[in-house]
């Protein structure tokens, strides 16, 4: 008499299963430059395309600058490239970044820029209609670089940790729908659950980087650190970076962590 053979449920995946099969797949993967002085050193050559990747920043840790820099890279080579802003004014925008060189409304004028001024509030609805304005743009322009600077201000508008959950979720969604290569700028510090929650932000984008705008003794210095890149054996260390005049660089060597003094 045959035996029945018993139905064995599939096993359900870690993260640690995830990222091993990550790595393993790294091989294949597409990756673009970040346009971060000495950043695609520590990533192995770039960022992947299409991916989402979290940048996480106390103020004036120069998170903007990193965004538009990611841009910037992406309209020389003739990319179309998208800025979403729920708190930059344009023409104040515009001005401050032509001190490293970056004429935006030239490349706006040439068709490959566009500066959208969001509110939290229409990002809500966006969500809810499940693309609106930005997926008009980035169907129409066929868009391949975007940065949403920031996610914090649409954060605020939910009370409950649930409700959060479920925006971040749904956002990071839309934007894998979209196959934008992406950053999102964070208000705060990495892996505190401040704004968001943190581990649903950690879980669904492909990436973390970390700006800290430290003070020691009578400066303050910044430092870049990678959390987390996908399929990436990315640096382990933390190194400091400058803002010049022409944008961000980050130090050739790693730094003593600053954290722990």
């Amino acid at each position: 008499m045959l035996k029945q053979k018993k139905n064995i449920p599939p096993k359900k995946r870690t993260k640690k299963d995830i990222s091993e099969k990550s790595i393993e797949n790294n091989k294949s993967m597409v990756r673009i430059t970040s346009g971060i002085g000495n950043l695609d050193k520590l990533i192995e050559g770039g960022i992947e395309k299409n991916s989402t990747n979290l940048l996480v920043g106390g103020s004036g840790s120069g998170k903007s600058i990193f965004g538009m820099q990611f841009l910037v890279e992406g309209l020389e080579k003739g990319e179309k490239c998208l800025y979403v802003t729920f708190e930059e004014k344009k023409g104040k925008f515009f001005r401050h970044m032509k001190r490293f060189g970056w004429d935006l409304e030239a490349y706006e004028k040439k068709g490959l820029f566009t500066f959208l001024e969001y509110t939290p509030v229409k990002v809500k609805t966006m969500l809810e209609e499940g693309g609106g304005t930005v997926e008009s743009i980035i169907r129409k322009q066929k868009t391949s670089r975007m940065v949403i600077d920031s996610i914090t201000s649409f954060a605020l508008l939910f009370d409950k940790e649930l409700a959060k959950r479920e925006a971040a979720l749904g956002l990071f969604n839309l934007i894998e729908k979209w196959e934008v290569t992406s950053i999102l700028t964070l208000e705060g510090k990495p892996l505190t659950g401040t704004e968001l929650n943190s581990r649903t932000l950690e879980f669904e984008s492909d990436s973390i980087i970390s700006l800290y705008f430290l003070r020691h003794k009578h400066l303050r210095k910044r430092f870049i650190e990678v959390l987390k890149m996908r399929g990436t054996n990315h640096s382990k260390e933390i190194y400091r970076f400058i803002i010049g005049n022409k944008g961000v660089t980050v130090a050739n060597k790693p730094t003593e962590n600053p954290l722990n003094k």
